[in-house]
């Protein structure tokens, strides 16, 4: 009877130890969870360009060909992008203002191209564009008068005061006049903080794409702008390099 019992009890240990170790060797075998790190969605990529042809919601066609000019130099995963930087796509969306709905416009550009190469992207107008300023006599002056109730350039900001030294034409060859009384030339700058459009807003669709709006108007682009492609959404407060 005493043998059985130890016998019994050997079994019972034998089947307790090859349990344990079952466990143990699953745990191991467990993957990691990923870090947070790891797991956080990509940066979005955006580009300050000049449109190189006007578009206008309404009047130029879905699927008109765009280009745009990259003004500053930017680096995307190792690829510089230099300035100039042709970025070449499309017009997306077309819809003028209505009673009932918003005027639209997307343009998505499908190509960057450069003097010495060339790489296939995806990115979106988007409804920021970065504000032009004129530094003359050392001082920081604001590109046009303050917003006119009555006239509005593309809604991103005014027209150049028609009255200011930058608008006044080129001195004639008329010696007459002296160098003193020829207007200061200005040399213009983009701001380094970039801002939204007037009454314009970005619209990210369930495709990925986005589009621009704009309740109070017809969007008009024009090639005098510093507007933002982007490959998605943008947060409030970026600057530029």
């Amino acid at each position: 009877m005493f043998f059985r019992t130890m016998v019994a009890r050997r079994a019972l240990l034998a089947v307790l130890i090859v349990a344990a170790c079952s466990v143990g060797m699953a745990r191991q075998q467990a993957p990691a969870a990923p870090s947070p790190s790891t797991s956080s969605p990509a940066s979005v990529t955006e580009f300050p360009v000049n449109l190189l042809q006007d578009v206008k919601a309404g009047k130029t066609p879905v699927g008109t060909k765009v280009q745009a000019k990259l003004l500053v130099a930017t680096l995307v995963n190792g690829t510089v992008f230099p300035k100039n930087t042709v970025f070449s796509g499309e017009v997306t969306e077309s819809v003028a203002k209505s009673a009932t709905s918003p005027s639209r416009v997307g343009i998505r550009m499908d190509l960057a191209q450069w003097k010495n190469g060339s790489a296939p992207i995806k990115v979106y107008l988007t409804a920021w564009f970065y504000p032009v300023r004129a530094a003359m006599g050392g001082q920081q002056l604001s590109y046009g008068p303050p917003q006119s109730a009555t006239k509005t350039w593309n809604g991103a900001g005014t027209y150049p005061d028609k009255n200011s030294p930058a608008s006044q034409p080129f001195p004639s060859g008329d010696t007459s006049q002296s160098a003193e009384s020829a207007p200061e030339s200005a040399v213009y700058t983009l701001s380094k903080q970039r801002a939204l459009m007037k009454d314009v807003e970005s619209e990210r669709k369930n495709d990925g794409t986005i589009a621009i709006s704009s309740e109070r108007f017809n969007i008009k682009l024009d090639r005098l702008t510093a507007y933002v492609l982007a490959t998605g959404d943008l947060p409030a407060g970026s600057r530029l390099p």
